[in-house]
């Protein structure tokens, strides 16, 4: 079993940050990825800037996002692209949560 705050591989554990349905949400259209600029997350969630980024930055807080700004040279402007993504750990706990809810419905 994996110490405490770390998650084995395939290892099934309900996860209360990533539970919420937003951040569920978050996590699984983060998850086939490698990144998606958040502009792009926020249409697709058809939520305000404000609530992604409050939902943002507690999978942040939780080392499970990472965000990256970057220049855009499609942008006339000083704006940045803000790049979203899952770190290994946030990989792992959205795997485990899934495989914690798929234990409780009785699912494979």
């Amino acid at each position: 079993m994996a110490p405490p705050g770390t998650f084995a591989v395939g290892e099934a554990r309900f996860d209360d940050v990533i539970h919420a349905p937003m951040r569920l949400r978050i996590c699984g259209l983060l998850r086939p990825v490698d990144r998606l600029d958040f502009a792009v997350l926020r249409d697709a969630l058809e939520v305000s800037d404000a609530s992604l980024s409050k939902h943002v930055k507690t999978l942040v807080a939780a080392g499970y996002v990472v965000s990256d700004k970057t220049a855009s040279a499609e942008r006339g402007d000083a704006r940045r692209v803000m790049w979203l993504s899952l770190s290994p750990a946030g990989r792992a706990a959205f795997d485990g949560h899934l495989q914690a809810l798929r234990d409780i419905a009785g699912a494979p």
